[in-house]
């Protein structure tokens, strides 16, 4: 008699095989003492999806998702698992609180990725329900002896780094898209690819002008998940490959093509400039806040006028309401937008710090709050430095301006006045001789700095 997967499964090790959870047998038993129908003779359960995936790959498994088949809700429900799902059945394991879903079918009745009728009975087959999943990577299930069930070739297009559509139903949710392009970035330091024939199918979504129909909200979830991918450059250049970069973030599309002096840009391409920054955010630990402002710090290039390229004068303040507007159509959360605002603004004082008047650097400070928000600052400067580091041949070069504008930063926050030296002073005066002696500070860090300035 088959019964669910046991909480004892949630804890076991990555490769070890499915056992049932005792307690959930117990509640079988019971239900079955008292008369409650279930009908145990056709439940099975399976493991499916990334799970299975990633054991596969040999990754940690992060999470546990479950199928059930032959079974239906209310069967479920007397089982002591709790309904959760809005749109189809998806439940609560009494024990584990993992998620349980009943084998379900889908129809295409509409546009977008809610365009959609779900078939959900205990007719429906494992191997039905795997067909409409997106790739056949995350197409597989095992069962609850560990077997591997594997009907859409998941397990070759691992071995052979492909990300592949399980069927011509891929084309039904645009959604994909994006996922394609996320998994894409998660596994590219693994040697994964989207297959060709995937990636036509890609180009028929956006063709087709489905791309147009998904909600912000998902597309900011599956961004935001894709940044904090080790490769997320990779995410924007799939959806670049397949057209829908133009549709979805026509902003940060916009920039290819665009040309910069080649001087301090010998990958000369603005687009490609952002790509090499945000590759080097990643792969220095840099927070998604970050990340996002690396993104999103040169927009405003695509904004300057064309007779004047490849100079970009004035993009700093161009790029403010484009990220604004970026921001408020995918709902940014406001750490990001803030983040990224102040580094549009601010990323060429930052590089020019060392060649600033203290004065100017501390305005500087002043003006990117550095006093009270010392955190934010210092992923400012990492945005910098990821900006500075993301040209074709410069990933090495020293950048001593982040370490000059700490130290100011410190120097010039350690200023303070005592109860002697405040007296015959009132309101902005307390404010001013702060300020004057903030601005010897830092005035004293440049002149160690940079000594031919003292001179």
């Amino acid at each position: 008699m088959p019964q669910p997967p046991s909480s004892a499964h949630a804890a076991a090790s990555v490769g070890s095989r499915t056992r049932h959870d005792l307690s959930v047998a117990a509640a079988v038993r019971g239900a079955l003492a008292a008369g409650v129908s279930v009908n145990m003779r056709t439940m099975r359960v399976y493991l499916v999806g990334g799970a299975v995936r990633d054991r596969l790959l040999g990754l940690a498994v992060r999470e546990r998702d479950w199928v059930v088949v032959g079974a239906t809700p209310e069967e479920l429900v007397r089982l002591g698992y709790q309904p959760v799902g809005r749109e189809f059945p998806v439940f609560l394991h009494p024990a584990t609180h993992e998620e349980y879903a009943l084998a379900r079918e889908e129809r295409k009745v509409g546009p977008g990725y809610r365009g959609f009728t779900t078939q959900f009975a205990p007719t429906v087959t494992l191997e039905e329900d795997l067909r409409r999943r997106d790739l056949t990577i995350n197409a597989m299930a095992e069962d609850e002896n560990g077997t591997l069930i594997d009907p859409y070739g998941g397990r070759a297009d691992l071995a052979a780094r492909l990300l592949r559509h399980v069927s011509e139903a891929f084309v039904e949710d645009p959604v994909r898209i994006l996922r394609v392009a996320r998994f894409a970035a998660r596994f590219a330091d693994l040697g994964f690819r989207v297959a060709d024939e995937t990636l036509a199918l890609m180009r028929r979504i956006v063709d087709a002008d489905e791309a147009r129909t998904l909600v912000p909200e998902r597309v900011w979830q599956e961004t935001e998940r894709a940044l904090a991918a080790a490769d997320p450059q990779v995410f924007f250049e799939t959806l670049r490959a397949c057209g829908a970069l133009a549709v979805i973030f026509p902003e940060i599309d916009a920039l290819f093509g665009v040309p910069q002096p080649p001087r301090w840009h010998p990958e000369i391409d603005a687009g490609v400039h952002v790509m090499l920054a945000l590759k080097y955010a990643a792969a220095h630990g840099a927070s998604g806040a970050v990340r996002f402002a690396v993104l999103t710090h040169d927009l405003g290039k695509a904004q300057t006028p064309r007779a004047d390229w490849p100079s970009h004068h004035g993009h700093e303040e161009f790029g403010v309401p484009l990220i604004e507007d970026l921001c408020d159509r995918l709902k940014v959360p406001n750490t990001h937008r803030e983040l990224a605002i102040l580094a549009a603004r601010q990323h060429t004082q930052v590089h020019r710090a060392l060649e600033l008047r203290p004065a100017t650097v501390l305005t500087l400070l002043e003006k990117s709050d550095a006093f009270r928000r010392t955190e934010r600052f210092d992923e400012l400067l990492l945005a910098c430095e990821a900006d500075a580091r993301g040209r074709t041949g410069r990933e090495d070069a020293p950048y001593p301006q982040a370490a000059y504008l700490r130290e100011a930063l410190a120097a010039a926050a350690g200023v303070t006045l005592s109860e002697s030296e405040r007296r015959g002073l009132e309101g902005a005066e307390i404010g001013e001789e702060i300020r004057r002696r903030r601005l010897a500070a830092v005035a004293a860090v440049k002149a160690r700095a940079t000594p031919e300035a003292a001179r």
